[in-house]
């Protein structure tokens, strides 16, 4: 359906596991050796939660959450917490962490990306730093749209001139359920053990 740009509570994500996936097609020949191909191009994160327990308060928040997706129905922002930025955890963002692309005298739109041509499509707002050949570029020279992650340049880079990046990102899920079941562990306390979110493809 449609992206909503609304983060999911990080009051409530802590503890969350998961990460990449990737298919694959793995077939053993008669002869011993395998054969392997990719099913997807690129990995799909998917994550679990438990709430772990909480007061009703807070769990009503997360209900409230779930109903205004609509349930799986639509996409929203989540903060991985290993994976959110442009750097390895603990380090501080610059703007030549990644090479998005290369001019060639008449492009002015980049995509925002990561390694193995990953789209970065969710940037967080107010943590993208662009540069072109090595010199940082600041407001108005360049403009970002936090829904697609694409870059806009003022001025067309020259011809093999390489423009970078770094940034934080949040990754869009949806819920993978329709159904959120709570459990009342204490007076006025409860968890929710099963908070499924997967990766979408916007």
């Amino acid at each position: 359906m449609s992206f909503h740009d609304v983060i999911f509570p990080s009051r409530l994500a802590f503890g969350a596991s998961g990460g990449p996936e990737r298919q694959g097609e793995i077939v053993k020949l008669a002869s011993g050796l395998e054969q392997r191909n990719a099913r997807w191009s690129r990995a799909r994160r998917t994550y679990a939660i438990s709430t772990g327990i909480k007061p009703f308060a807070d769990l009503h928040k997360l209900l409230e959450f779930f109903e205004d997706r609509g349930g799986p129905l639509h996409s929203f922002r989540f903060l991985d917490p290993v994976d959110h930025a442009s750097v390895s955890p603990g380090e501080a963002v610059t703007p030549t962490d990644r090479e998005i692309g290369t001019g060639d005298g008449a492009a002015t739109e980049f995509q925002l990306k990561l390694g193995n041509d990953r789209p970065v499509t969710k940037p967080a707002d107010g943590t993208v730093r662009i540069a072109v050949d090595g010199a940082e570029l600041f407001e108005p020279a360049f403009s970002v749209d936090f829904l697609t992650g694409i870059v806009t340049l003022a001025e067309a880079p020259g011809e093999n001139v390489p423009v970078t990046a770094g940034f934080e990102f949040h990754v869009p899920v949806r819920f993978d359920t329709a159904l959120l079941s709570m459990t009342q562990t204490a007076f006025e306390a409860g968890e929710i053990p099963d908070i499924r979110l997967v990766e979408v493809f916007e």
